[in-house]
């Protein structure tokens, strides 16, 4: 067995390359939005049972929780459930157009990328602009 001189110290070996040898990029970035996401559908997974369950309580308790829903953060979470919801389901999108095999160069995996972002902001901005103007909150 060889032995390990004592005039050369031992180099550590080196460990896998992290985020200090990476610069992040758009589909990095994507990855970790994309797990996020479904991570927060599974919040707002609860939460959606919760309101369904208590639609089938009561009147009251169905009030209860709509009124809840109705302040301003309970708006936010669910303009931000949406967001992922809508988010998550153009990633899926863009992992079905990869698993064809098509669009894997550098530069269609980053266009799909930013159109993720571009459209799930556009989207769920729309969808809230439709429901506000439907319930009289604004006016188009």
């Amino acid at each position: 067995m060889a032995e390990v001189s004592s005039e050369r110290p031992v180099r550590p070996r080196p460990l896998s390359p992290h985020l200090q040898i990476y610069r992040p990029q758009i589909n990095m970035v994507m990855s970790i939005w994309h797990r996020m996401t479904g991570a927060a559908l599974y919040f707002g997974s609860v939460l959606l049972a919760w309101w369904l369950l208590a639609a089938a309580t009561s009147p009251e308790y169905f009030s209860f929780v709509n009124s809840l829903f109705a302040t301003w953060v309970g708006m936010v979470i669910l303009v931000g459930f949406s967001w992922a919801l809508i988010h998550h389901a153009l990633g899926g999108i863009r992992h079905f157009i990869w698993d064809t095999a098509s669009s894997m160069d550098t530069r269609s995996v980053d266009i799909l990328s930013w159109m993720t972002i571009i459209l799930s902001v556009l989207l769920t901005a729309g969808l809230w602009l439709y429901i506000a103007s439907d319930r009289g909150w604004v006016a188009l």
